[in-house]
């Protein structure tokens, strides 16, 4: 059905350059439309060519202004239903409120599964996303959904490194399947940090769990927000014994000090990837590395429209 359709990608506003990166990839112009806001911040979408019947795909990841942008996504795509659009994806590179995915106490929301309700409300037919926090957010959506996988974007680059016993390592407990998939692609070793208050008030104890002396370690995670757990991590290793420490994260939030934090850390680079814009100044930083995602979305997007296989470019 959808290679007879018109494929057309829209740029939501969060994140132009990106959406610009994968049209060039798909060798196609940008969807005409515009977005804008009311005096009062209310946000006002315009449609400025006809979508009827088309494939339509819209790229607005959910980062900083979160709830902005969200707002502008689920009012693009009520617009590009009420034009007869055929089919909507909506590219969600970064999938904003993704850590609010369970109750940790009682009388708490779980706002990763009422954003994926709206979406679907909105009239997403599918959702195109990149590292999820957790894969069960798969779950929480009524509509199909594609999750690319920066990791192999991240392992090419450390390849290339020739790096010295390389070791990967999940900063928590949690991560420890990410970090095994990260290892397998680089043929490394694994370790992860165990973390712990042993009463409260007290400081927080890092223990090591793996072999990391004198090797070249690498601290993966899916999001780096303020940046506390993978500053202490990459601390705690170079404690340990570790030769030379390297980060790697697939969204780069960089709140608050965290760029601060990860210039002054023993991490020689954090290497991150486009699912959201960087912060002006870690553009500046030579601490920071950005690979883009463009021709991985630009790629899935093509084979989504050709009703072609995704999960084989994962395999």
């Amino acid at each position: 059905m959808s290679e007879g359709m018109n494929l057309k990608v829209f740029d939501g506003g969060a994140h132009s350059a990106l959406a610009d990166e994968i049209c060039s990839y798909l060798g196609i112009a940008k969807g005409d439309m515009e977005v804008n806001c009311f005096q009062d911040g209310e946000v006002c979408v315009q449609v400025n060519e006809s979508v009827r019947g088309a494939d339509v795909f819209v790229v607005q990841p959910t980062g900083r202004p979160v709830n902005h942008n969200l707002v502008s996504l689920l009012i693009t795509c009520d617009a590009l239903k009420r034009a007869s659009a055929d089919r909507i994806t909506l590219v969600v590179p970064y999938y904003g409120y993704a850590r609010q995915e369970k109750k940790t106490q009682g009388r708490e929301p779980i706002t990763a599964k009422l954003v994926a309700n709206i979406m679907k409300e909105a009239g997403a037919d599918r959702i195109l996303t990149v590292d999820l926090h957790t894969w069960a957010i798969m779950g929480f959506f009524d509509i199909p959904v594609d999750m690319a996988s920066a990791i192999p974007l991240l392992a090419e680059y450390f390849l290339q490194l020739g790096l010295r016993e390389p070791v990967v390592v999940s900063p928590d407990a949690g991560g420890v399947g990410r970090a095994r998939f990260f290892a397998q692609k680089i043929g490394a070793s694994l370790a992860f940090i165990d973390k712990r208050r042993p009463r409260a008030n007290e400081a927080e104890v890092m223990n090591v769990i793996g072999d990391i002396e004198g090797k070249d370690a690498i601290l993966i995670d899916d999001i780096v927000d303020t940046a506390g757990t993978i500053v202490k991590a990459a601390k705690a290793l170079k404690n340990k014994g570790s030769h030379r420490v390297f980060g790697a994260c697939t969204h780069p939030v960089l709140s608050g000090a965290a760029l601060q934090k990860i210039n002054n850390s023993p991490m020689e680079k954090l290497v991150v990837t486009n699912t959201i814009p960087l912060i002006p100044k870690a553009l500046e930083s030579d601490k920071i590395e950005t690979l883009s995602v463009a021709p991985l979305l630009g790629e899935i997007i093509n084979r989504i429209h050709r009703n072609l296989s995704v999960s084989e470019l994962f395999t």
